[in-house]
């Protein structure tokens, strides 16, 4: 069955919410739909607190490294990490509380996926503990991985021989529509329909959220096969279009 999942989006050491496609490399400030004053910690302690498992927290770029620290710290064992993890840093994020870790732009080289490095860091950390973050970008031809903070569109496309080639490596598998991260302007339901067609692992979508029936929606869409993460529209963000009572009691009361 869909499932809530929770999220921790971490910019320059603060828990932001952020229009994916505005995030630059070249020092401009991206469009910022919401600002935290708790820090990553009380976050993580809620999600505790209401059980809520197979959350992330996600770094986007430098300067998030106290937060991030300070969110496992606070849930050891409860929260998966992604953002500039490399296979020389795996196992350190592992220590510091990570339940799993999440993977993009160090499995790629010349804008192609490396599955020796794919292969490399399953040995590392462990098939059970990685979830490869296959975030993409909309074309005419299909859904293409987009790394560097969704600046980069790979020649890796979002389909089924992709997934195949790497179920055996990881766990799970998240996935952000870029074009929509941070609008809710609805979700992309023909992503979630096609994820649920070609994954054979969970799978986690995230991006365009704006309203407590769009869980329904991807479970309708994915046959309950894929799961769902709320972001600007949730009011623990400061946003109007989700309860984040309402997420938590949607969990409670799925069967098992």
């Amino acid at each position: 069955m869909t499932a809530f999942r929770p999220c921790i989006d971490l910019h320059e050491g603060r828990v932001k919410q952020i229009v994916g496609g505005s995030l630059r490399d070249d020092g401009s400030t991206p469009e910022t739909n919401f600002v935290a004053d708790q820090g990553a910690g009380h976050f993580a302690r809620r999600y505790r607190e209401d059980g809520l498992l197979g959350g992330h927290v996600i770094s986007l770029g430098s300067g998030n490294e106290s937060a991030a620290r300070d969110a496992l710290a606070a849930w050891p064992g409860g929260l998966q990490l992604g953002g500039g993890i490399r296979e020389e840093n795996a196992e350190e994020w592992l220590e510091a509380g990570a339940a799993k870790l999440i993977v993009t732009s160090w499995l790629f080289e010349a804008g192609r996926l490396s599955m020796p490095r794919v292969e490399a860091m399953a040995r590392r950390v462990g098939p059970e503990r990685l979830v490869i973050d296959l975030s993409c970008r909309r074309r005419s031809d299909g859904w293409w991985v987009a790394t560097d903070r969704w600046q980069t569109v790979t020649e890796t496309p979002v389909d089924a021989a992709t997934l195949m080639a790497l179920a055996d490596s990881c766990s799970e598998f998240l996935v952000h529509a870029a074009d929509v991260e941070g609008r809710q302007a609805g979700i992309d339901e023909a992503l979630v329909a096609h994820l649920a067609e070609i994954s054979s692992l969970p799978c986690t979508y995230a991006g365009g959220g704006r309203a407590l029936d769009d869980l329904a929606r991807v479970e309708s869409l994915s046959q309950g096969r894929v799961d769902l993460t709320f972001g600007s529209a949730l009011d623990l963000f400061g946003g109007a279009g989700v309860r984040y009572a309402d997420c938590v009691r949607w969990n409670r009361d799925q069967p098992g």
